[in-house]
């Protein structure tokens, strides 16, 4: 069972200016190669795992940016650390069966 819980919203600053969304694809394609199991939201993607597989998840994502040529990259993360008893997005949601 995994111990942590990340959710992350990454904002590239894109070249150009340009349009976000092949770039959040890109973000949401290194999450999908990393076989955890995740849920993209409107705002945010939450993905399970270990803590450190988590944190060098987002150094990935972030260094998935800057091969795209990003200058920078605001990554906003929230974590639930919880290596007693672990943590699910599952068991997190049960008592809201419409926000699943």
């Amino acid at each position: 069972m995994a111990t942590t819980l990340l959710s992350i919203q990454i904002l590239p600053r894109t070249p150009e200016g340009g349009e976000l969304y092949s770039y959040v694809d890109r973000a949401i394609d290194v999450i999908k190669a990393s076989g955890l199991p995740y849920r993209v939201g409107p705002l945010e993607t939450t993905i399970e795992g270990e803590l450190a597989e988590l944190l060098d998840l987002v150094k990935r994502m972030n260094e998935a940016m800057t091969e795209l040529g990003c200058p920078s990259v605001i990554s906003q993360i929230k974590l639930y650390h919880n290596p007693q008893d672990g943590a699910s997005m599952d068991r997190l949601l049960e008592n809201y069966p419409g926000g699943r």
